[in-house]
This record gives structure tokens, C-alpha cells and sequence, in this order.
């Protein structure tokens, strides 16, 4: 065997001849004086000699830590394939993915498992889904196998569902070592959410990170002095909010109909912000609409059972058992009558309906929770959807253009649900909605119908909300004030 010295500026060449045999013994003797007067001369005896020895430890393959959790994040584990017998060269058995939800990782431990350097060893690419794509795909571009693309979709049911509904334009960042291995794949499918799959030898390891968005109460008023998109527009208000600040006084203002010069609005409302920059709005956690000088006002509460719902000041649910309207800021195009002269018959025909004017394919929502007793075409209704609501009420919506996904008689709906599309079928000479309300088999006006309420806050939450809501109120007094004394301001500008 070739021998190999410690000196740089050795250079061994071969022999021709055979080397002597080593002298093992007059060697042997040598060394042991040298230690032995090495001992004399430094004061160490053997026990000292041996503490101070290092121990070789032998480098064994260590699975990659997970990427750094940021502060107050939350982690939660999606279970890792694992392999059977090496003898078998077969790929991993997947059992049953088990999954847990740890508290947040310190960030001193990400930080120790950083500076081991046991972080993947590859190149990180960027694969930007397009139209049609899906995760096949993208691995087929990028050289991965089928087979791990197999063990990954195998991890669980979510991490196969999150992969599985890949949206173009999102982003997935591949780590990919000189082999064609992934190393780690990442996927940021949601403001606030990441899906983290990373190898563990021969196999994979999935685990979510969801970080805890950072809430932020912000407020706006307005007055209405066009419409309720452009006043809220100015106030600075998203169209999101608009419209569920339409939705939640929506039982009792028909904001197609209702709404005057002079009405006023207030929000307030979260603000989301994830590293010091707006991810999103959030909740409407109070508001106030004062419609022809009646004030309405709705504190959103969440009791002991985790429901969360909007009421008034004294308990009253914002909810009713019904919508207003059934198609959202459209115009009457006509009323409710007895006397109406029908505009294609051209004679007097009772009306027992509203009529909403509406661009073509605009959605239209069930008024109410109840059974679909009628979808099909019905005279001159054209395309017609009713719904039963118990034994007492009765929908009719009319002159569809098509049907929603779903939608078929027997069928159980919900409050808000789209039900059909705005259209023109039947006796119409534009597209518009007919919509009826039925009480007792009696056709009502709509827009004037008493409608039943839901049901009040319990009475063992009234005090808690009450309380909560009392700094609320408070706020929306202050900031009513101020709204109208600036556009009194405004006004006197203006004069």
C-alpha cells in the first residue's frame, strides 16, 4: 500500500523494488521514548494525554431542517412517507399521514439548525404556473421524476389537495440538486400560508406555515351625494367592503331603490398587514347607514359556540329570513301594480311583481333559505326558478337567461346563493328580473312586504355584547360628528 505523509512538500514515487520489511518493533520502542520524554518535559501524564484527544466522528447524511418560521407563525405537520427494507430497492410505503399542530418553532432553534449548514444542497428555480398546468407538468420541465412526484402527492390529503389547485400566475420555488433531485419544494398559496415539502433521504416531508397577520382597526365616512360606490370610493373604502357593508344592512335598505341624496355612511372596519405592507382588508367590525334620516347600526359579535353574526345595538339580528332584493344595485324598472298595462300584450294586466333592470348574465341570489319546487321554462316567465320556504312563503324569479350550476327542482338552496343569470326569456323586451313574493298563496309587494325576522341574540350573550359593543358606539357617535361637520364646512365653502 502506497503510503501517504502529512508534510505538503512530500511527493512519494513508486519502488521498483520491494520496500523493506517495516521495522514494526525498533519503531515501536522509539516512539515510546519520545512520548515518555514528552511527558517529562511538558508535566502531562497519560490520563492528561488521552482527555486531550480528539474523536473522529463520522459525517452520516442529516435531513435538511425546515426554512425559518417567522415570530408568532403556526406549523403544522403533514407526515412524511417512509421506506421499507433497503434490500428491496423499492419505492417508500406510504402509511397514514398523520397530522399535529406544534407551537410556533423559537427562531433560536431555526437559527442553530441554519448554522449547522444542513440546508439543501441544490439550485433553487422558479416554475411560474401557466394555463393548464398542473404539477406534472412543471416537474416534466423541470427533469423530475414521475416518482417523486408520486411520493409527494402521497404525503396526505391536504398537501395532494393544495398541489391540486394550482392557479395561473401562482409560484413555486424548486431546489433541485445536481442530480435532478428535488431537495425542497415551496408554495406561498395564500397571503398568509405556505406549503413547505422537503426530503428527508429518500423520502419527502410536508408540514403548512401559516404566519399570523398583524390587524390594523381603520375607519371611513362618507356622504352620498351620487351613488353608494362612488361616496365610498371617495372615502377611500374597497369595493369588497362596499359591498359587505351592502350586505349587511341589505335586509333592510334596498340599495337599488332606498338609497337618497344626503345619506351617510360609517366603516369600521381591519385592515390586514403582513411585514409592515397591506395584504387585505379584513372584517367590518361596526357600521352605521342613515337612510332618509333613519339611523341603522350593526356591531359584529362572535358568542361562546363560535358564531359570528351582525346586531343591532339591543340584540336584534341584522339578519332577516329574506333578502330586500334578490340582484344587487340595479335599477326598478317596475313596480308592483294591479293596473299596469303590460308593455307586449299592450293591455291592462295586474303586476304582482317587481321588475329590476340589469345588464345580461347579472347573478341572482335566493331572497331566502328554502326547496326548489319549480326550474324550467313557464309560459310567458321564460326561464323560471321557485322556491318554497316553508309552508307559508313562495319566490318566484323570472326571465332568466340561464340556470346556475346545480339548480334543479327538489333541491335545497341557501340565503344569497346564485340561483340563474339575469336574461330576456319569455314576454320581456329586455333583460331584467321578475321577481315575486308570495305570503299564504297572496302575491305581496316586494319592496313594501313585512319580512320576518331571525332570531335575536341569545340572552345569556346579551351582557358580553354589550359590553363589547359599547366602545363601538362610542366611535361611530365621534365619527358621525365629525363627517357632518366637515361637509357642513364644505358646504359653507361652497355658498
Amino acid at each position: 500500500m502506497e503510503k501517504i505523509s502529512l508534510n505538503r512538500d512530500y511527493k512519494p514515487e513508486r519502488e521498483k523494488t520491494e520496500p523493506a520489511p517495516f521495522p514494526y518493533r525498533h519503531y515501536l520502542f522509539t516512539a515510546a521514548g519520545i512520548l515518555a520524554g514528552m511527558g517529562i518535559f511538558f508535566g502531562l501524564t497519560p490520563d492528561t494525554v488521552e482527555a486531550t484527544r480528539t474523536t473522529p466522528v463520522p459525517v452520516a447524511a442529516v435531513p435538511a431542517p425546515p426554512a425559518e418560521t417567522a415570530p408568532g407563525s403556526k406549523t403544522v405537520s403533514m407526515g412524511m412517507t417512509e421506506p421499507r427494507a433497503a434490500a428491496l430497492h423499492t419505492s417508500p410505503a406510504t402509511p397514514p399521514a398523520t397530522i399535529s399542530t406544534p407551537k410556533s418553532t423559537p427562531r433560536s432553534t431555526l437559527a442553530a439548525g441554519r448554522k449547522s449548514g444542513a440546508t439543501p444542497h441544490g439550485r433553487w428555480h422558479t416554475a411560474k404556473v401557466k394555463r393548464g398546468d398542473n404539477l406534472s407538468l412543471i416537474f416534466k420541465r423541470r427533469g423530475l421524476s414521475a416518482r417523486q412526484l408520486q411520493q409527494i402527492l402521497s404525503l396526505g390529503e391536504e398537501p395532494r389537495r393544495i398541489l391540486k389547485r394550482l392557479y395561473p400566475g401562482d409560484v413555486l420555488r424548486l431546489n433541485i440538486d445536481a442530480e435532478g433531485r428535488l431537495q425542497q419544494l415551496v408554495y406561498d398559496y395564500d397571503d398568509t400560508r405556505t406549503l413547505e415539502i422537503t426530503r428527508q433521504g429518500e423520502t419527502f416531508s410536508a408540514r403548512l406555515i401559516e404566519r399570523e397577520a398583524e390587524r390594523r382597526i381603520s375607519h371611513a365616512s362618507g356622504i352620498i351625494n351620487d351613488s353608494l360606490f362612488l361616496a365610498a370610493q371617495r372615502a377611500g373604502l374597497s369595493d369588497n367592503i362596499t359591498m359587505e357593508l351592502a350586505a349587511i344592512f341589505g335586509w333592510d335598505i334596498d340599495f337599488s331603490l332606498d338609497i337618497r341624496e344626503g345619506d351617510s355612511f360609517t366603516v369600521i372596519y381591519e385592515e390586514l398587514y403582513l411585514d409592515g405592507e397591506k395584504l387585505r382588508d379584513g372584517e367590518i367590525l361596526a357600521a352605521e347607514f342613515i337612510n332618509r334620516g333613519k339611523v341603522h347600526r350593526a356591531i359584529r359579535f362572535t358568542d361562546a359556540g363560535g358564531r359570528t353574526d351582525y346586531y343591532s345595538p339591543d340584540g336584534r339580528s341584522m339578519r332577516k329570513a329574506f333578502l330586500r332584493s334578490p340582484v344587487a344595485f340595479t335599477r326598478v324598472s317596475s313596480r308592483f301594480s294591479l293596473g299596469r298595462r303590460h308593455p307586449i300584450l299592450n293591455k291592462i294586466r295586474a303586476h304582482k311583481g317587481v321588475d329590476y333592470a340589469a345588464p345580461r348574465g347579472t347573478p341572482v341570489k335566493a331572497t331566502g333559505d328554502g326547496r326548489i319546487v319549480h326550474r324550467g321554462t313557464k309560459g310567458g316567465y321564460g326561464k323560471t326558478v321557485i322556491i318554497e320556504h316553508g309552508s307559508r312563503y313562495h319566490t318566484l324569479y323570472a326571465h332568466l337567461s340561464r340556470y346556475a350550476r346545480g339548480i334543479r327542482s327538489g333541491r335545497r338552496v341557501r340565503q344569497g346563493q346564485v340561483i340563474g343569470y339575469v336574461g330576456s326569456t319569455g314576454l320581456a323586451t329586455g333583460p331584467h328580473l321578475h321577481y315575486e313574493f308570495r305570503v299564504n298563496g297572496v302575491h305581496r309587494n316586494p319592496l313594501t312586504v313585512r319580512l320576518p325576522d331571525a332570531a335575536p341574540l341569545p340572552r345569556r350573550y346579551l351582557a358580553e355584547f354589550t359590553a363589547s359593543a359599547k366602545p363601538y358606539l362610542a366611535q361611530l357617535d365621534l365619527l358621525r360628528r365629525s363627517t357632518l361637520a366637515l361637509n357642513e364646512e364644505r358646504d359653507a365653502e361652497r355658498k
